[in-house]
């Protein structure tokens, strides 16, 4: 006869959006798929500036504000100083680091 006195344990089950990567490693991902799109170009501050803001509109533009402006500042402080480098390595770079953080 089974144990009535207490109920059942139910396993806890890990809702979807809990799996996706965080927000900040899906900007980072996004940027460089933005950067891929001229990747022979010389990678410039503008060029990093208008992926970057791409990015952030497509991922956490429709967010509350304070948790867009917290993954936006996050994977900002994950962008490497620039360097004589092309769009395509650094968008190789930001693809590992949003592999790390996710």
């Amino acid at each position: 006869m089974p144990n009535l006195t207490h109920p059942a344990l139910q396993t806890a089950v890990t809702p979807p959006a809990a799996l996706d990567p965080p927000y900040a490693a899906q900007i980072l991902t996004v940027t460089a798929w933005a950067l891929e799109l001229a990747p022979t170009n010389q990678l410039t501050e503008a060029g990093l500036d208008d992926a970057f803001r791409t990015a952030v509109a497509g991922i956490v533009g429709h967010l509350p504000a304070v948790v867009a402006e917290t993954a936006t500042l996050n994977a900002r402080a994950y962008l490497e100083p620039l360097t004589d480098i092309t769009r395509a390595e650094y968008a190789l770079r930001l693809r590992s680091t949003g592999r790390e953080l996710g």
